[in-house]
């Protein structure tokens, strides 16, 4: 299983971007699918964007158009360019290994929060 470490989020306001970041540690994330997901209290996480090791990607329907995700396998790390935010972006975002096709959830990071105000 691998380490995951998410950074670059903050407050923001409503139509700006962001860009976040997970580094993750392990051998063999170039061959895994990684994923966006965030989470409000009160709600069930919600997966926001992935990414398979050869570059398709697929979004929740709420981000279409405005989010957009990648990865430098060079670097382990995948990114969430978040362009246009809206108040309800606000969430703490984390990335992980999404379950199936062979693959485990790793063990959680921190996250990172994202606050969209003005």
């Amino acid at each position: 299983q691998v380490r995951l470490v998410e950074s670059g989020g903050g407050l923001v306001q409503p139509g700006g971007s962001l860009r976040l970041s997970c580094a993750a540690s392990g051998n063999v994330f170039s061959l895994k699918t990684m994923a966006w997901y965030r989470q409000t209290p009160g709600k069930p996480r919600e997966l926001v964007a992935s990414i398979t090791s050869g570059g398709s990607t697929n979004y929740a329907d709420s981000v279409k158009g405005r989010f957009t995700i990648s990865r430098d396998n060079t670097k382990s790390t995948v990114y969430l360019q978040m362009n246009s935010v809206k108040p309800e972006d606000t969430a703490v975002y984390q990335c992980n290994i999404p379950p199936g096709w062979g693959q485990a959830f790793a063990p959680w990071g921190q996250g990172t929060q994202v606050t969209v105000s003005s």
